[in-house]
């Protein structure tokens, strides 16, 4: 009996440029968060250097256990695992909020290893509510997931900074824009291996497109170590302090919630859907990987959406290639001339690609709401204010400006709102009481000409 695509073994060189494709995909998030923190430090170059090297060890670990597993630890599906996004603001907090920013760093540990230590503990009750997550609620929380980096993509063509001055430039968004259009040609006219790691190309080719406009900038190569290894609490032995503590839970529900959509949407991709088993083996791997974390002075880590839509578009489903991309952060994490290679590409090169990736989500989601039983009134219900909710963050980001710092960690996640938003509905229309109302139709504008519900038309004479 032939191996599940999930469980295949693709030969060396496809295994590595596939797999060093989706560690392109996900390089710029893995780096953010360290960048920005130890910016709100005030780390010294060589440092924030460090701390960008561990963040990537550690993602690449956390992929190893998430992909290979060991006992009931890890999805084994095709999942990336890195720093998590939604712990920058609560950590950039905790920054401003420590008197000698020297402590800042170990603090933050702490919690994430306690938040950590504690979401192990809950990952098989939380696994439970996955009988909760019918397509109707799936299918809209992998549209937002797609909708929700779209943002990231647009972001990133514009190019590295806001504050600098040919942010969103002629120049930057045409490079967004031929790396797009590159993608999408040889994933028109090639075929096999060449059309599966077509992303990968279009960012070679986009990053050589910028060389003569002066976009390229190779000075990380140059100013990069050979080699470095992510010393143990480089920065000092972990404290624990209660408020941190908490905010960083709160974080890890969130992250957790992301990772359960995350685990659903991509079964859904792969054609192995993720039951309870398989959620809360995942749940156990991301927790345990924020746990362990800090000893490499590394973040929360958590699953990278973007990958799936990689997963989706290339259609390689071995969880053996992501394997591959995960021993290539661990690479760069101990090499810091290798990473910066992947830092070479220009961030407006990154977008043109990351249209493709992120849109590709949002169609995967499309495409499981179109099994999602839509001709249900009640569906068409869940699913249009689930969507509406979770695009908020999106479309009027100071919307929830007056809740407390705390309750905008889960409310500025539009993937976390949405979710919680869809489940809800989902119980309320599809679960709650035996009276429920069963709408089999699509309720809709009446057409010129069509009868009431319920009345019949005269007798035609």
């Amino acid at each position: 009996m032939a191996d599940h695509p999930v469980d295949e073994k693709l030969p060396a060189l496809k295994m590595a440029t596939t797999g060093l494709q989706h560690v392109a995909a996900m390089y710029a998030g893995v780096v953010a968060p360290p960048l920005i923190v130890g910016a709100a430090i005030g780390l010294t170059g060589t440092e924030l250097t460090f701390l960008t090297g561990a963040c990537l060890f550690t993602a690449g670990l956390a992929t190893l256990l998430q992909t290979l597993g060991v006992w009931k630890i890890g999805a084994r599906l095709p999942f990336v695992n890195g720093v998590t996004f939604a712990g920058v603001a609560p950590m950039t907090a905790i920054v401003v909020s420590t008197d000698d920013k020297n402590d800042a760093l170990p603090v933050i540990f702490g919690a994430v290893i306690v938040a950590g230590l504690l979401g192990f503990l809950a990952a098989p009750f939380f696994s439970k509510a996955v009988r909760f997550f019918p397509p109707v609620v799936t299918g809209t929380v992998i549209t937002l997931i797609g909708v929700s980096l779209l943002p990231v993509a647009f972001g990133w063509a514009q190019g590295p900074s806001p504050s600098a001055d040919d942010f969103g430039s002629a120049t930057n968004l045409g490079l967004a824009a031929a790396t797009l259009v590159i993608v999408l040609l040889l994933r028109r006219f090639t075929s096999g291996f060449v059309k599966q790691i077509a992303v990968l190309l279009g960012l070679v080719a986009g990053t050589l497109l910028a060389i003569p406009f002066g976009v390229t900038d190779f000075s990380p190569v140059a100013d990069a170590d050979v080699v470095g290894f992510p010393t143990p609490f480089h920065f000092g032995a972990p404290q624990f302090q209660l408020a941190a503590i908490v905010s960083l839970c709160v974080v890890m529900v969130v992250s957790m919630t992301e990772s359960t959509a995350d685990m659903l949407a991509l079964g859904e991709i792969v054609d192995r859907p993720a039951d309870e088993k398989t959620i809360a083996a995942g749940l156990r791997a991301d927790t345990l990987g924020s746990a362990l974390s800090p000893l490499f002075n590394g973040f929360m880590c958590s699953a990278f959406a973007q990958n799936i839509g990689l997963v989706a578009m290339t259609r390689i489903r071995s969880r053996y290639v992501v394997a591959t991309g995960g021993g290539f952060l661990i690479l760069m994490g101990l090499c810091p001339v290798a990473a910066s290679l992947i830092a070479v590409v220009p961030r407006p090169v990154l977008g043109g690609a990351g249209v493709v990736l992120f849109g590709s989500v949002a169609a995967s989601g499309i495409q499981t709401l179109v099994r999602a039983g839509l001709e249900k009134d009640n569906n068409v219900l869940i699913v249009a204010v689930s969507l509406a909710v979770g695009i908020i963050p999106i479309s009027a980001p100071e919307f929830y400006h007056s809740a407390p710092e705390t309750a905008r960690i889960i409310l500025d996640s539009g993937i976390s709102t949405g979710c919680v938003v869809a489940v809800l509905l989902n119980f309320v229309f599809n679960h709650l009481g035996n009276g429920r109302r069963e709408a089999t139709d699509v309720t809709h504008p009446m057409e010129p000409g069509e009868e009431l519900t319920g009345v019949k038309a005269p007798a035609t004479p």
